[in-house]
């Protein structure tokens, strides 16, 4: 039986399904991995050996290299795709179930930053913990896409 994967941009104009098993799942600190996902460096999840399919939209590319495409939502922005000969990388945070393609590997290890390795040892709090210093978090609406398969989105009425 084939494992499926789904996901999509945080505004829902974009969505995939993955067919397959997921093996290689990594994090990159090179530079570009840094600027492309505007983060200390990028979760990706190779689709090589699984069938990626744009269930609703399609993503935007740049040409970030003369070898490599990033695919983003042009709506909203979210971090998609890495591209390259290879095949094509997801981003997992974009994944429904982002816990189920925990990362294996790291790659472009000359640019991690130096506090990425301590980051577990910062003061942690939940986010209501905070809401004497920001007290519009206790009537937030989040106008995201829910982590599954919607028929439309945004919803209606």
């Amino acid at each position: 039986m084939s494992q499926i994967h789904s996901g999509g941009c945080q505004c829902g104009a974009v969505r995939f399904r993955i067919a397959g098993a997921l093996k290689d799942s990594s994090i990159c600190h090179c530079r570009m991995c840094q600027k492309a996902f505007g983060a200390y460096y990028a979760p990706l999840v190779s689709t090589r050996a699984a069938e990626l399919t744009w269930t609703r939209g399609a993503p935007k590319r740049f040409q970030s290299s003369n070898h490599v495409q990033r695919g983003f939502c042009e709506n909203c922005g979210t971090p998609l795709t890495y591209e390259a000969a290879d095949g094509i990388a997801v981003a997992a945070g974009a994944f429904d179930d982002p816990a189920s393609v925990p990362p294996t590997i790291q790659y472009g290890i000359e640019g991690k930053l130096p506090f990425v390795d301590h980051l577990h040892e910062l003061p942690a709090w939940q986010t209501m913990d905070d809401i004497e210093a920001a007290p519009f978090l206790a009537d937030i609406v989040s106008h995201q896409h829910p982590d599954h398969d919607t028929d439309g989105w945004p919803k209606e009425g």
